[in-house]
């Protein structure tokens, strides 16, 4: 296997203890924000090649909200770092017990192309936070963004406990042939569960970030513009290529033709008339990927939108009605600049055709009515949840992050990355002397040492107590 020497040499670090101590992890941690503030023009440049992604919007998602983790990481360490100590019975108040927070060991982050530093530093921070060596594998699919973390991150970073792997679907095959102590994925389902079979093998455990066809519901009270502004951002950012974007609305035919106009005005108001000439508004990634979400305009009816341009690999924002559950567009995730209208009757409708379906990384709800929004909340089932709209949930470092059945396995973001990387260790250290009060545990057995032993270890509920 051509990655088995990388592997065991980077465990051999693990093993000799170099990533444990706090110091180490703070420096390679703030070797980080340093490859952030070096490389932050390189990292536009990068990401506007691969993506056209806009100046702010690139420094957005790429840089300032990565920053965001690596500062909250760094402020609240020590304290996450620390043994957490637990209740104990009765006959252990001699006793130390407590929670270690142990690295893993050696871990493998896969990122995929959509945001192609975000999406591998984040779970890093979270990885070296907690004191493991990791290998990275960027996505080959964002080639420019691909070659600059290959060539620069390298040299920020300790070479003995960190590495770069580069490839396409033969390479990652084979690295994921290796054992790991732990697989962090971010991608789509499909290559999820290969992913998920090839951690298996080894008993490997995994967080799965993955995809699905995010919800949004529309009820017929709420303010027309600020829905329609908050969806059009949310959909449209990154050109649509997001993974908790909102994939499709849910709405009456009464508020879909109040939502039309609103639509199409937001959309002038950021793109301009030709969007395609918005420096704002980016590209689909590859031909392969454009070809994709071109068929899948064929759905429905266009109402906004609709022109392509396989040359620039551009796809116009685009909004398509008349669309059924059965056509091809709701049948995957579309992960680009199109948003389907599904007509329902009510909100009763719009929850029970929102749980008929796979459970999505992110449920959607518009409402003045803040019943409404809860009725969604409480009655639905996703990885995150945002009333009143859309992403912005996304950057809150104190919210996990994650999927739940096919949208993904596990979470991240803040605490909750570093716990994702920690193994709890349950420990229990007692004393070598103060033999006699184990005594009834030992045979020969009798009654009255089991009474002891239940008066002395019993959990007991509150307002109960235990007759002696």
């Amino acid at each position: 296997n051509p990655f088995a020497g990388l592997v065991s040499h980077l465990r051999a670090s693990w093993l000799s203890g170099k990533t444990r101590p706090m110091e180490y992890r703070i420096a390679q941690l703030e070797a980080l924000g340093h490859f952030l503030d070096d490389k932050k023009q390189q990292i536009l440049e990068a990401t506007a090649s691969d993506l056209g992604k806009a100046p702010f919007e690139a420094e957005l998602s790429e840089i300032l909200l990565c920053k965001n983790e690596l500062h909250e990481t760094l402020n609240n360490l020590s304290h996450w770092m620390k043994d957490e100590q637990v209740d104990r019975t009765l006959v252990m108040q001699l006793d130390s017990a407590f929670i270690r927070k142990d690295p893993y060991g050696v871990v493998l982050i896969i990122a995929p192309w959509n945001y192609p530093i975000h999406l591998f530093l984040v779970p890093l921070i979270g990885a070296i936070a907690a004191g493991n060596c990791v290998i990275i594998k960027p996505s080959e699919v964002s080639k420019k963004t691909e070659r600059l973390v290959a060539e620069a991150l390298p040299g920020y970073l300790d070479k003995d406990c960190f590495a770069v792997v580069t490839g396409g679907v033969q390479e990652t095959t084979r690295l994921l042939e290796n054992k790991f102590d732990y697989i962090f994925f971010t991608g789509s389902p499909p290559v999820g569960r290969i992913v998920m079979t090839a951690a298996a093998k080894h008993l490997t455990p995994v967080t799965l970030e993955l995809g699905g066809k995010n919800p949004c519901y529309v009820s017929d009270t709420c303010d027309v513009t600020n829905v329609a502004r908050r969806v059009v951002w949310g959909r449209f950012f990154n050109t649509g290529q997001t993974c908790i974007a909102p994939d499709y609305l849910l709405c009456t035919v009464e508020m879909q033709d109040k939502l039309l106009p609103a639509l199409r005005k937001a959309i002038d108001d950021f793109y301009g008339p030709n969007p395609q000439e918005s420096p704002d508004f980016g590209r689909i990634v590859s031909d392969k990927q454009f070809q994709r979400v071109q068929r899948l305009l064929g759905s429905g009816r266009v109402a906004i939108g609709g022109q392509t341009d396989e040359a620039e690999r551009y796809i116009a924002p685009t909004v398509l009605v008349g669309v059924q559950p059965s056509d091809p567009i709701m049948q995957e995730e579309i992960f680009g600049p199109v948003l389907p209208i599904i007509i329902i009757a009510n909100t009763d409708e719009a929850i029970d055709f929102i749980n008929s379906r796979e459970r999505p990384l992110a449920v959607y709800a518009f409402s003045s009515d803040d019943k409404v929004v809860n009725q969604v909340l409480q009655r639905t089932s996703s990885g995150g949840f945002c009333g009143n709209d859309t992403l912005t949930h996304l950057t809150l470092t104190s919210l996990p992050f994650g999927g739940i059945g096919n949208s993904g396995l596990g979470m991240y973001h803040g605490k909750f990355s570093f716990d994702t990387f920690s193994h709890h260790r349950g420990c229990l250290k007692r004393s070598m002397g103060r033999e006699p009060l184990n005594g009834p545990r030992y045979p020969p057995y009798s009654q009255q040492k089991f009474g002891v032993i239940r008066a002395t270890s019993t959990v007991t509920r509150k307002n109960d107590c235990t007759l002696l």
